[in-house]
């Protein structure tokens, strides 16, 4: 059964940052054409926040977390990796690993938040 584990969520001050991973079982992430990170907050809906596309090697990212975000992954471990810095308390929400196997269609995947595959979340909550 494939599945995708994230951890590092937490409680952070504004300005803070966090480091979310996620582990592929038996999912290898470098044979999917698409993998990313999406959040959503209560009451709110889901948001996409980047993408890796693996058949073309490129990242998208929200306009949102721009300049403050960093997707990776890393294939001997089979992980994928969200750098967060300068967190806000608007970051606040329910973080997702999410995978698909066709290519992310450039940022459409990342707006449309479809993906076959998808962890249970890890929690992230900034203060002010």
């Amino acid at each position: 059964q494939k599945q995708l584990v994230e951890s590092g969520g937490g409680s952070v001050q504004a300005g803070g940052s966090l480091t979310l991973s996620c582990v592929g079982s038996n999912y290898k992430f470098k044979e999917s054409g698409c993998v990313g990170w999406f959040r959503q907050a209560p009451g709110k809906a889901r948001e996409g926040v980047a993408t890796i596309d693996i058949y073309h090697g490129t990242s998208a990212y929200a306009d949102f977390v721009r300049g403050r975000f960093t997707i990776s992954k890393d294939n001997d471990k089979n992980t994928l990796n969200l750098q967060m810095n300068s967190l806000e308390p608007e970051d606040s929400a329910m973080y997702y690993c999410a995978a698909d196997v066709a290519s992310c269609g450039g940022d459409w995947r990342l707006k449309s938040v479809a993906f076959t595959y998808r962890g249970q979340g890890t929690q992230v909550t900034v203060s002010s």
